[in-house]
């Protein structure tokens, strides 16, 4: 009996039964992947406090007429954001602004119709197994669920006092925009046969790797947040040293805000988090190389690393440019391509370890 007759038909056969659920799964994960590179042109140009709504329905009609422009342009004037940080600016300047969070809007809409479309194919037609089709339920409901998020984390902008939104929102509605990539690529790959039997190594280390970009994915959003970027653009010290002099790591109290306002150390975080993400990426790829080389857990595992080292050499370049938006935006992509290669190379390997 061949290696190949020995595998599960369940893996064999799949991927000529799914192939369209797996193109519906990768244009949401697309999306996604778009949704959050205008997240950070959102965040980058000052935008998302613009729209001090919250309409589901009715909010995807923009103002039609100039009186419906004075009108929102009337309610963000009463924001604290206006007063205190954008008072005098002109209704052309508004309107950039408005535009942008209202895209954002419209493409999260957009997503979760797409994903529903899917979803209720899949349902009536009952082209998956019933506990593959409630994975997907779920699946949607985190959608929804990071929909809401996003309101809140805006809400949390339009508090007395406050110009942006709280560090710990925004962290939280990029860690979820992230988990609901990962499961949609995660279940996609998952319905894509092996092409051959792979050796099943490196499966801690896979998993460790992927939990280790979210964690990395969840510091960028605090520096983000918190603008730890605009701060101690200097690599590879902070400021000449490795707390920046007169800095203190943990200044604050309570302990906990530290990590969160403290921009020393949230900034000082994200930097060790991706040197351990680096080096732990580079050991598994040389570690796959030598011991299953040619194989696909080797390739992927150089994949990673090589795209660990791009978005760390991207990250240099947009603190010392003192993050210009192209540079923004291209190091919030490059870091959910990471995530996206993690979440594959975690399935393969499970899926290896499973045949």
């Amino acid at each position: 009996m061949t290696i190949a007759a020995e595998r599960p038909k369940s893996i064999i056969l799949q991927g000529g039964r799914h192939a369209g659920i797996r193109r519906w799964l990768w244009s949401v994960a697309a999306l996604v992947f778009l949704m959050v590179v205008v997240g950070g042109a959102t965040r980058l140009t000052g935008s998302g406090l613009s729209i001090t709504e919250w309409k589901p329905i009715t909010g995807a009609l923009p103002p039609l007429s100039g009186a419906a422009w004075a009108e929102e342009f009337a309610k963000y004037k009463a924001s604290p954001q206006y007063q205190l940080l954008n008072e005098g600016m002109s209704l052309g300047q508004f309107q950039f602004i408005y535009w942008w969070e209202w895209g954002h809007r419209q493409l999260g809409r957009f997503i979760g119709l797409v994903f529903l479309a899917g979803f209720l194919v899949v349902a009536f037609r009952r082209l998956l197994p019933a506990r593959q089709t409630v994975l997907l339920f779920g699946m949607g409901l985190l959608l929804g669920l990071q929909g809401a998020i996003g309101w809140i984390m805006v809400a949390s902008g339009l508090q007395p006092g406050m110009v942006a939104v709280a560090p710990v929102k925004l962290t939280l509605h990029l860690t979820f925009a992230g988990l609901f990539f990962a499961s949609v690529i995660a279940f996609a790959t998952a319905l894509t046969p092996l092409r051959r039997v792979e050796p099943a190594r490196g499966r801690g280390m896979a998993w460790l790797l992927l939990l280790l970009v979210f964690l990395q994915i969840a510091l960028g959003g605090l520096v983000a947040g918190s603008r730890a970027g605009f701060a101690f653009n200097t690599w590879p010290l902070l400021d000449g040293g490795l707390i920046p002099p007169g800095s203190q790591l943990f200044a604050q109290t309570p302990f906990w805000e530290n990590f969160v306002d403290n921009i020393v150390l949230v900034q000082f975080n994200h930097r060790i988090g991706a040197y351990v993400l680096f080096a732990l990426a580079l050991w598994h790829a040389w570690r796959m190389r030598a011991s299953v080389p040619g194989s696909g857990s080797a390739r992927r595992a150089t994949a990673i690393a090589g795209l660990v080292l791009a978005q760390s050499a991207l990250g240099i370049v947009t603190l010392l440019l003192v993050v210009p938006l192209w540079a923004g935006l291209a190091h919030q992509a490059l870091g959910f391509a990471v995530l996206a290669m993690a979440v594959v190379n975690a399935t393969r390997t499970e899926q290896a370890a499973r045949a």
